[in-house]
């Protein structure tokens, strides 16, 4: 129930437009750690080595990412001329590596080289 939850807070980042959408957001996030937070923190135990390990590592895992990433993940905000995701350029290189795919036998040189001309002639348009 914990990783829906997650998810289910996570999907709504795409819809934080200005900061009174954030503080909503975030209050969710906190909401949902206060009600998570002894079984993100559950550990298993090995009794024989005495190592021990998250039960729930992949939900810990995925809080943990994102309250690392929560100083950076807002700037457009403040910025409207940083786009709210990564999507166009990770598009632009989807296809600039498929571009470079065609050239399969270029040396390092000669694909460092080929990107250089590739991103002078893009940016010239």
């Amino acid at each position: 129930m914990a990783g829906y939850d997650l998810k289910e807070i996570t999907s709504k980042i795409h819809l934080i437009h200005n900061y009174q959408d954030l503080s909503f957001w975030l209050l969710d996030l906190e909401n949902w750690l206060n009600k998570y937070q002894n079984y993100i923190n559950q550990k298993s135990y090995n009794l024989e080595t005495g190592r021990y390990w998250y039960t729930h590592k992949m939900v810990r895992r995925s809080f943990m990412t994102i309250k690392r990433a929560l100083p950076n993940m807002f700037h457009y905000l403040d910025n409207p001329r940083i786009p709210k995701s990564t999507n166009s350029i990770e598009s632009f290189f989807g296809h600039m590596k498929n571009h470079l795919n065609i050239h399969r036998g270029l040396s390092y040189k000669h694909r460092k080289q080929y990107l250089m001309w590739y991103l002078f002639f893009k940016n010239k348009k």
